[in-house]
């Protein structure tokens, strides 16, 4: 008889205790979730904490970027206080305000952060904006519909030659323009360096006096979909409330000062706040990463990963697949970066199980123990962090149980569990849509996330809870048959790694489920032994490439127990997603809905008929 295996060795890591809630069901099937932990006292703005670390620690590095792909410039809390100071005096100047707020819309630097940190000072609210939206973009409509809903007194971008052309089309001839780098023609605008060197008065901190935990800290876009962008009001409260949730989780934060290294976009509410928040509520320094999760900007993560080894690391699932894929060849990479992280945690989607035990094989290679992967889930709406999965076992799909101080309702819905939040880290609601708002809202003040939840074990709930997929998603085929989306994409982009980036699950009102595939081209090119240079069409053509996908189709098909999650047919798209249209996220995050609608005559060309350009399961 064989002997069990050994249990797993993990690197310590202090831990808030498992979560545990309170479940109370009603007649009507509704449950509310409460968790039992009350949540401790937490600062009434986020600025309180960068004061803290100034005094507490002047000469701490508090963030770092390259600069122009070079050295690290570094920014200590006291040069970010100080400058800050100076800022926030600038914008007092120019009268700005909850109704002429800062507009930012270039990616992740630190003159952003040193802005977002002196708007804050001065109780000016800032919308980072995607900064795709004036990059790729080609009609602007989103940005113009998001600048309409602002009305914002000042715009900031990066450099005139990467934000010019977007802003001489979208932003008024009355609004301040301020760039850190070149010049507008027929345009006034001041430079960064303009608003460094104001001297601060004690009106920065009468202002600041002002500030409490219902002043307006941010306005942060959703993607939008088949609707414009909604802007998501983000209080103190809101900031500050979770962050100290994120510290109860989470209490290794408060034992040693979190390194971090991270890409994420600061228009989004995990980069902006949740991991920016942790920086500065905990006293961390944060290295700002230029790279991203796509194969033209990977190297550049690999490259930061080898020279700076966090404490902490936070990604999306996409990115954790590139990382664990270069770990197993680079050992010096390896060794790095298991060198002192002590947890790795995961948001936006879920993380497939193979690479999330290769990620533990590279660490028992490096460091002869695994790291704790946790997880959890929330929304731009709740400021994001909301469930937590911080138990010793937590698997893929596993989302955990409300973090302290947070309520959820959990509301029976066409035969899932839609989540409902309430909480001092949960939105007052839109700017300037109260429709919208109230809209979204329950009578019971619970915000309705669309999202839904299962238990992991209905007997035993403390267990927690996983992520059922996104209501609005799912659908039900011309029999009747409900079609849960969300796992079953889970499951086809696993099975189609490494030539598959994403998945659309296509079959409303038909018969059978079918699948709009977008490749993964770096990987299909591979594949075909296809030059970089070759068109996208003829690398789909080759053999091996058709071969890969015809199996997937096979597979797919095989796997299903039932109409419901059975895949009858799929077509591998040659465009990629738009952003324009609302397909995807600069995060990378597909939109479902978006692409059925612009993409319907492929729908039905999909079911149109046996096309050989459509892959069917072989008899």
């Amino acid at each position: 008889m064989s002997s069990p295996a050994a249990a797993p060795i993990y690197r310590e890591l202090p831990l808030g205790g498992s979560l545990s809630a309170n479940f109370e069901t009603g007649a009507d099937g509704v449950t509310l979730v409460t968790s039992t932990e009350p949540l401790q006292p937490y600062p009434q703005r986020l600025t309180d904490r960068l004061i803290y670390w100034a005094e507490a620690s002047p000469d701490h590095t508090l963030a770092a970027k390259r600069h122009q792909g070079g050295d690290w410039r570094r920014i200590s809390y006291a040069q970010a206080l100080h400058s800050a100071r100076c800022i926030a005096q600038a914008l007092i100047d120019m009268k700005l305000s909850v109704e002429r707020p800062v507009a930012i819309l270039s990616d992740n630097d630190l003159e952003q952060l040193l802005l977002t940190l002196g708007a804050m000072l001065a109780g000016v609210p800032v919308a980072p904006i995607s900064a795709a939206y004036s990059t790729i973009s080609q009609d602007y409509g989103k940005l113009k519909h998001i600048l309409g809903v602002l009305t914002p007194g000042l715009v900031f971008a990066s450099s005139a030659s990467a934000y010019g052309r977007a802003i001489t089309a979208t932003v008024p001839a009355d609004v301040t323009v301020v760039l850190t780098s070149g010049t507008i023609e027929g345009r006034a605008t001041l430079t960064f360096d303009d608003l460094l060197a104001t001297p601060p008065t004690a009106q920065v901190e009468d202002a600041h006096s002002q500030v409490g935990p219902d002043t307006i800290a941010k306005f942060l876009f959703t993607s939008g979909s088949t609707k414009l962008p909604k802007g998501v009001i983000n209080t103190q409260r809101m900031l500050c409330s979770n962050q100290q949730m994120i510290l109860q989780c989470f209490p290794a934060l408060g034992h040693e000062r979190p390194v971090m290294i991270d890409w994420l976009p600061w228009n989004h509410t995990f980069g902006g706040n949740h991991n920016v928040g942790i920086t500065v509520y905990n006293g961390g320094t944060l290295y700002i990463d230029d790279g991203k999760p796509v194969p033209a900007l990977i190297g550049e993560t690999l490259r930061n990963l080898r020279e700076i080894a966090p404490t902490l690391y936070f990604n999306v699932p996409k990115g954790f697949e590139e990382i664990a894929n270069a770990l197993e060849t680079d050992v010096a990479l390896r060794d790095r970066f298991f060198s002192r992280v002590k947890m790795l945690f995961f948001a936006g989607a879920g993380l497939s199980q193979p690479v999330w035990d290769k990620l533990d094989r590279m660490a028992e290679l490096a460091c002869g123990e695994r790291i704790r992967m946790l997880t959890g889930l929330g929304m731009t709406e709740t400021s994001p962090f909301a469930i937590c999965a911080n138990q010793a076992e937590v698997k893929s799909g596993h989302v955990g149980l409300p973090a302290p101080g947070l309520s959820l309702k959990l509301v029976p819905s066409d035969g899932k569990l839609e989540v409902r939040y309430g909480g001092p880290n949960v939105t007052p609601g839109f700017w300037r849509a109260p429709e919208q708002t109230a809209e979204s809202f329950d009578a019971d003040g619970f915000y309705a996330s669309g999202d839904a939840l299962k238990f992991i074990d209905p007997s035993q709930p403390q267990k927690g809870f996983a992520f059922d997929g996104r209501i609005a998603e799912d659908f039900k085929l011309a029999t009747g048959t409900f079609v849960s989306v969300g796992p079953l994409r889970a499951r086809v982009i696993a099975a189609g790694s490494p030539c598959v980036q994403d998945v659309v699950v296509a079959g409303i009102n038909r018969n059978e489920i079918g699948l709009l595939i977008f490749p993964r081209m770096d990987a299909c090119r591979e594949l075909a032994g296809a030059a970089p240079n070759t068109p996208t069409l003829d690398v789909l053509a080759a053999p091996m490439v058709r071969a890969f996908f015809q199996r997937l189709a096979d597979e797919s098909h095989a796997s299903g127990t039932g109409s419901a999650t059975r895949v009858a047919r799929s077509l591998v798209l040659v465009d990629p997603p738009s952003i324009d249209r609302g397909e995807i996220t600069d995060k990378g995050s597909i939109n479902q809905r978006a692409v059925l609608l612009h993409r319907d005559a492929l729908v039905e060309h999909l079911y149109a008929g046996d096309d050989e350009a459509i892959f069917l399961p072989h008899a």
